[in-house]
């Protein structure tokens, strides 16, 4: 692991210490990669070197030449990939770093100036990695956000099939509460298929439909134009694809997952499974929850508003040796951008606004956190008194924080979620207030009897 910077103090002042001596920086573009090593590892210390497979194994070799153990990249769109890949197969330690804080010197500047002035700054230990996974993890997070994306097109067919509809006036929103379940699915189908008589498009809804066979009836009265109906069958053509190919990297998925996650015995699985067993159309299919407690050794399923989706995207952001790199539960908050940033002058709070960063991980615990506005449990009181009392989105932001501190602390601890150990702390809350409000009234009541 790549050292931090170390201070050495003496009479006169403050000096920094190398702490890595065996640091090189490349700097990154989608036409060549500048590698800079110390000046007494070779005759020629930054070097230029191509884009193609073989250059960046080349890179890797003379890297080792060299004897470096650790290199620092910037993270440049997405053409550090495949270096970074390499080297982590080599065997080197890299760190991928924020551009803003590796920003160059004034002056002159030079691809060559850049790689040596992150090499410098590395051996120092002033730069900061950012948390990238391995990369057997990464291919199973490339596969995730592309199944992410592939729901994302079929809910776009949803949309235009629903406006085709409504400019046929085919009122099926109204009286489905989704379009796509099983009435909906099957009455589409056979408008599609020819059928245009509402008597018989009624009938197929199912029994337990909540709306009136009158009502049905009504809203499949429409206009039936050609070019609707050739628009409308296309996006639903559409629609049936996007979910079959979802399946199909659901799939792949789960085959990736079986490679690098433990066993777990079914015996231990039922004493761990949540009681979150109801699927819906957008879960994933298989068991993610088994996958995850041999990835954690824990069910994070436990903890309220942590759903199947939730966790498919946790692990393929996060991997399971996450907790390892990140010292605290607080730079793991930080990082998932769920803490305000203080700004401080003078002595005086600038701003302690939340940063407008997109950090996958803290989205995620943000719609878990959003989920729980209704919820009857501790998590639950927590985002609603937040609401009342700062907003809506401060809500998601503090529930999306605590969500996150205890999925750290259950996995760093091994220690199953345990909703009781809330609860006594919202009664112990609750009890606190019982007695505020006690004295708060004895202050009044000798007030009235001042006034008498």
């Amino acid at each position: 692991m790549a050292k931090v910077a170390k201070k050495s103090k003496s009479c006169k002042r403050t000096e920094l210490k190398i702490v890595n001596p065996n640091a090189a920086g490349i700097d990154i573009s989608t036409r060549e990669m500048q590698v800079c090593v110390p000046g007494d590892r070779s005759g020629e210390p930054n070097r230029v070197f191509g884009t193609f497979t073989k250059d960046l194994r080349a890179i890797a070799a003379w890297l080792k030449e060299c004897r470096i153990d650790t290199v620092a990249m910037e993270s440049t769109g997405i053409y550090w990939l495949p270096l970074f890949g390499v080297l982590k197969d080599a065997g080197f330690e890299v760190l991928l770093v924020d551009p803003c804080q590796a920003k160059n010197y004034s002056g002159r500047k030079t691809d060559e100036s850049d790689a040596e002035w992150l090499m410098l700054l590395h051996s120092y230990g002033l730069l900061r990695s950012c948390h990238q996974p391995e990369n057997m993890v990464r291919r199973l997070r490339n596969l995730t956000r592309h199944r992410d994306n592939l729901i994302k097109s079929a809910s776009r067919e949803v949309l235009h099939m629903q406006k085709e509809m409504e400019q046929m006036n085919l009122k099926l929103n109204n009286v489905f509460s989704d379009i796509l379940g099983k009435s909906g699915q099957a009455i589409i189908e056979s408008i599609l298929a020819g059928e245009r008589n509402a008597e018989k498009l009624a009938s197929l809804a199912d029994k337990s439909c909540k709306a009136s066979h009158e009502d049905i009836v009504a809203s499949l009265q429409a206009t039936w134009d050609d070019d609707h109906l050739f628009i409308m069958k296309q996006s639903h053509e559409l629609y049936i694809y996007y979910r079959e190919m979802t399946k199909k990297c659901e799939k792949e998925i789960e085959t990736l997952m079986q490679k690098f996650t433990a066993e777990v015995d079914d015996d231990k699985l039922k004493k761990l499974r949540s009681r979150k067993q109801k699927a819906y159309r957008g879960d994933v299919s298989f068991d993610i929850e088994r996958y995850a407690i041999g990835m954690w050794g824990v069910n994070v399923m436990r903890i309220p508003g942590i759903n199947r989706n939730a966790v498919l995207r946790l692990a393929s952001e996060l991997g399971g040796d996450f907790v390892a790199k990140f010292e605290t539960v607080d730079r793991f908050l930080s990082w998932a951008n769920l803490v305000p940033n203080n700004k401080i002058s003078g002595g005086k709070i600038l701003s302690s606004k939340v940063p407008k960063r997109k950090n996958p991980v803290g989205i995620i615990f943000r719609q878990c956190a959003n989920a729980l506005w209704k919820a009857s449990n501790t998590m639950g009181d927590y985002f609603r008194h937040t609401k009342a009392r700062s907003g809506h989105l401060q809500a998601m932001v503090a529930t999306g924080k605590k969500l996150a501190t205890i999925f750290f602390t259950i996995i760093q601890r091994q220690q199953e979620y345990d909703e009781e150990v809330y609860t006594k702390n919202r009664k112990a809350q609750l009890e606190r207030k019982i007695e505020y409000t006690k004295r708060k009234l004895a202050r009044l009541e000798l007030q009235v009897d001042a006034c008498i």
